[in-house]
């Protein structure tokens, strides 16, 4: 599949991309950035193709039929240089049917899927890849967008060339960010000449492009800051107002959502990666390793608003926020929070105590400089099964 010819910035057809881009530019959200640039005139490509791409009379429409598959796009660089940002702009801008979902999330699924086929009377000798790719297939997906492509599991690393060969051939285009390029996706992994044809795979339906940008972005918004409040008044409030409208570049931000295994977490603000929750958002509802794994995949900044003391009428949110912040901690999201008393009184709850002890160290860890300047790291979603 040649790729489609580049686009070019031109006051005259400026794409929806590059739009909101632009605006948010215009307003001081973001300093302009020439790598960001040529990342996304790349997403506005993908975007003209699947214009171009979607059935336009009744006919096209009946029989799904599509002009010609869609090249996707592979966008790699380090942490912090805006990967997430810019898949926000896109996604929210793509005109078809459209799915996001960080890539362990989506593996997961699979998984899950062909064990439930293999349990099925039609699971003894059909093929459990073609039987969970059906029912993709047949949502009328166009679309899918993967955060965070790594491949460190051999399950994985041995099913991603069949999985997406059918994938492909049913006119799926894919578009993904990572930390790595495509060659060193699995790099050292146990067979890994194995997993060599999903390398070429992607290199022949996605176009490879780096995001060499010069700086952590979120790394800077954090820099020099106080991001830990103490108190319950509206002065502690006023310390975490200032600190999300600077990781949002001034922006408020919106109601989101989290999926979680088919259902969705509420998320009372969020803007561009970075979100925000109040205390009894995460720890008093029924949320459990799995759901803070997933919010941990999907931010890679929160700021949490009054946690209060967690005395022994606290047991269970106190068990929540010492998986919270271990989750977060593990995965290096920065956090910003603001708390009724001072860290170690936090916990006063006699069966939480010891593990108390850990989450207060760790939330000392996380206010210090080594920290913040730390990128994201990888914590599969299995691993919180």
């Amino acid at each position: 599949m040649p790729p489609r010819p580049r686009r070019t910035e031109t006051a005259a057809a400026v794409g929806p991309v590059m739009g909101a881009y632009q605006a948010l530019v215009a307003r001081g959200t973001l300093s302009a950035d020439p790598a960001q640039r040529e990342a996304v005139l790349l997403l506005d490509d993908v975007l003209a193709g699947l214009d171009e791409s979607r059935p336009r009379g009744l006919l096209d429409k009946l029989l799904d039929r599509r002009k010609v598959p869609v090249r996707g796009l592979y966008l790699h660089g380090e942490v912090g240089r805006g990967k997430t940002m810019l898949m926000d702009m896109f996604f929210a801008a793509a005109p078809v049917t459209k799915r996001r979902v960080h890539f362990h999330e989506f593996m997961d699924e699979i998984h899950a899927g062909m064990a439930a086929f293999r349990k099925s009377a039609r699971g003894k000798d059909a093929d459990p890849v073609e039987a969970v790719v059906k029912p993709i297939i047949k949502s009328g997906l166009v679309l899918l967008c993967l955060d965070e492509m790594h491949v460190h599991d051999i399950t994985n690393a041995m099913l991603l060339a069949r999985l997406f060969d059918k994938l492909f051939a049913a006119g799926v285009t894919l578009v993904t960010t990572s930390n790595v390029v495509p060659d060193d996706l699995y790099k050292d992994g146990l067979n890994r000449q194995l997993f060599l044809p999903f390398i070429d795979l992607l290199k022949a339906h996605m176009t490879v492009a780096a995001l060499p940008a010069a700086q952590d972005y979120r790394r800077l918004k954090f820099a020099g800051q106080h991001v830990y409040a103490f108190g319950t008044g509206d002065e502690a409030r006023a310390k975490m107002d200032r600190l999300w409208l600077r990781l949002t570049g001034g922006e408020p931000g919106a109601p989101g959502v989290v999926e979680s295994t088919g259902r969705k977490i509420a998320v009372p603000l969020t803007w561009l990666g970075a979100a925000r929750f109040g205390f009894a958002d995460l720890c008093e509802k029924p949320l459990g390793s799995r759901d803070f794994v997933r919010i941990a995949h999907q931010f890679d900044a929160i700021i949490i608003d009054g946690v209060p003391q967690m005395d022994r009428t606290m047991s269970n949110q106190a068990k929540r926020f010492i998986l919270l912040i271990d989750t977060l901690y593990d995965r290096g999201v920065k956090l910003g929070a603001s708390f009724a008393v001072p860290l170690e009184q936090l916990g006063k709850d006699d069966k939480t105590a010891f593990e108390f002890q850990r989450t207060v160290s760790r939330l000392i860890e996380m206010q210090s400089e080594d920290y913040l300047a730390q990128g994201l790291r990888d914590v599969p979603v299995e691993a919180a099964s």
